[in-house]
């Protein structure tokens, strides 16, 4: 309570440095978003879910590299709310960042508060969602990123643009859904199907007469910007007779690469040229999860159609190859492709000199039983839980970065994250059950500004094992090397790819295996790391990053702008 007062009084007496410059500048974009419940029927069921603008999915934010945004979002809904801008670095800014009890308190029902969005070097394809509970699985949005005005492309112009958007449906109340799982400490049930632009499409129920239709004409060439908003499964895509271009990934341009279906994460973006050189007719599109785990998923398809215009309709639609579920093999061989342009044009720079080291092990856990029966809904009738550095993170109900940045000394959160694991051990071993239980707490680690930073994520066999795409808030960031098994300081840089790797902001760690990533500490601020498969975020696989300020006014934290949220 008294931080919460503290906190009140000290950002009252700051104002907003920055919005008057910006809204001078020629390129500010404002948008105007209204969170609200509004009725959707899928799959046979009806239900109110939480939406922006009445529509799922949400509006699409068009704006060219190093634009700004003004976003008003205001709370029509019944519960607090807030939005994260997935990919946009907000340098200097992590006040607009979004995650909730991180960056800021949620937006309560009936109250508004505007972001600014800062694009600085971001170019392709980036996306917005609710950064509260489980409330992204309907409040989201695609944000198109052109180039600035007088460049082009790295590839010809393509005849359009269109966007997809791979998310998740669930017949029940997302935030029921979660509430009920944690109060037991259970896992929560997946979700019900798939949906490419809102539509499952044609292998569920109640659907034949609902799909998303891609239109295209013959000899044509399409953009389209693909973003994996799905909750808990990573997906193949692909589209019937037809290869593809896969051209950048997370809002940076990579080397072209042809294939006929892609393994994409959940916080991951791809840019797709695809030209429409087939019988002029109509197509699949289908994504499918793979899933390498034992914990319960949702194992279906969604679908959409290609309609080639003037085409003839077949008498069967012809459905893409996509790989099995399980098929490994499909998803690293696309995954081990993926490699940035590097060109003169859109150059790279790969950290070479590392002054700051952080190895970090990515495990599912287990906690003992709290209610009042002793029987929790986890195996063994123990809480799940899931942990970075066998620490669990507990969300503090008091933003960090206000308390940070107003320099108490009573804060909710410790930073003393630690570098490396408590305890050294095999971590894809049979053995490593034996560190199921975590430590629980709110620790952040301290960076300073300007060290090039390298972090690997080891996955475990900790419980669970699975693959964990792991998502860096505030930053892009390159991936220098991943392969299966542990980490090994001596041999696994010699494998390390410093000449073109991709630069990313979503990662996916390989089953019992691990990656590393390298970037430089730039952007000052409190940064969310985080696992973007909700169910593990939930359970705590996250912790946060704070990097220092710079030794000069543009390399600060700017002034918090006013009427932000305040806890309740």
């Amino acid at each position: 309570m008294e931080v919460k007062k503290m906190l009140g009084l000290l950002l009252g007496i700051f104002f907003l440095d920055g919005l008057f410059l910006l809204s001078a500048a020629s390129n500010v974009h404002h948008y105007s978003f209204i969170l609200k419940e509004t009725n959707f029927t899928r799959l046979c069921f009806e239900k109110p879910m939480l939406t922006v603008n009445e529509q799922f999915p949400g509006p699409t934010i068009h704006v060219r590299k190093g634009d700004t945004a003004f976003v008003n979002v205001h709370n029509d809904g019944k519960y607090g709310i807030t939005i994260h801008w997935h990919g946009v670095k907000q340098p200097n800014n992590p006040w607009s960042d979004g995650p909730e009890n991180i960056t800021q308190c949620p937006i309560q029902p009936g109250k508004n508060f505007t972001y600014e969005v800062i694009f600085s070097d971001e170019e392709g394809t980036l996306w917005w969602h609710a950064h509260s509970d489980w409330s992204r699985a309907t409040v989201h949005g695609h944000i198109v990123i052109l180039p600035e005005i007088g460049k082009t492309y790295p590839f010809p112009e393509p005849y359009a643009e269109q966007t997809i958007f791979l998310a998740s449906w669930f017949n029940t109340d997302v935030k029921e859904l979660i509430d009920d799982a944690t109060l037991i400490g259970g896992d929560p049930d997946p979700s019900d199907g798939f949906t490419i632009n809102g539509w499952p499409g044609a292998l569920y129920n109640c659907s034949n007469e609902t799909i998303s239709t891609f239109g295209v004409e013959y000899g044509k060439t399409y953009l389209f910007r693909l973003v994996n908003g799905v909750m808990n499964e990573e997906m193949f895509f692909g589209i019937a007779g037809h290869n593809f271009t896969v051209v950048a990934q997370d809002a940076a341009y990579i080397k072209p690469i042809v294939t006929s279906y892609i393994m994409i994460t959940p916080g991951q973006t791809m840019d797709i040229l695809l030209t429409a050189d087939q019988s002029p007719s109509s197509y699949y599109i289908a994504a499918s999860p793979f899933f390498d785990s034992n914990a319960p998923f949702d194992n279906t398809t969604t679908t959409a159609i290609l309609q080639y215009t003037n085409g003839t309709a077949p008498s069967s639609i012809p459905f893409p190859s996509l790989p099995s579920t399980t098929d490994k093999e499909s998803a690293d061989n696309f995954t081990s492709k993926i490699k940035a342009l590097a060109s003169e044009e859109h150059p790279i720079s790969v950290p070479q000199n590392i002054t700051k080291r952080i190895f970090i092990t990515v495990s599912v856990n287990q906690l003992p039983c709290d209610l009042v029966n002793g029987t929790c809904g986890g195996p063994n009738g123990n809480r799940l839980a899931a942990s970075l550095n066998n620490i669990s993170f507990s969300t503090p109900t008091t933003d960090i970065l206000q308390q940070y940045y107003s320099m108490l000394n009573d804060t909710s959160f410790d930073t003393d994250f630690p570098s490396q694991p408590a305890v050294l051990f095999n971590f894809t071993g049979d053995d490593a059950d034996d560190y199921i239980l975590p430590e629980v707490g709110t620790k952040a680690k301290l960076v300073g500004y300007g060290a090039s930073v390298e972090i690997v994520y080891q996955g475990t066999n900790i419980g669970n094992a699975e693959n964990h795409p792991m998502h860096l808030h505030g930053y892009s960031f390159y991936v220098v090397g991943s392969a299966y098994g542990n980490w090994n300081e001596t041999t696994s840089p010699d494998t390390y790819n410093l000449i073109d790797p991709p630069e990313v902001n979503t990662i996916g760690v390989p089953k019992n295996g691990w990656t590393s990533i390298r970037f430089v500490a730039n952007n000052p601020g409190v940064w969310f790391m985080h696992c973007h498969l909700e169910r593990h975020a939930s359970w705590g696989m996250n912790t946060v990053l704070i990097v220092k300020n710079g030794p000069t006014n543009d390399t600060k934290i700017r002034r918090p702008p006013p009427n932000l949220p305040i806890c309740a």
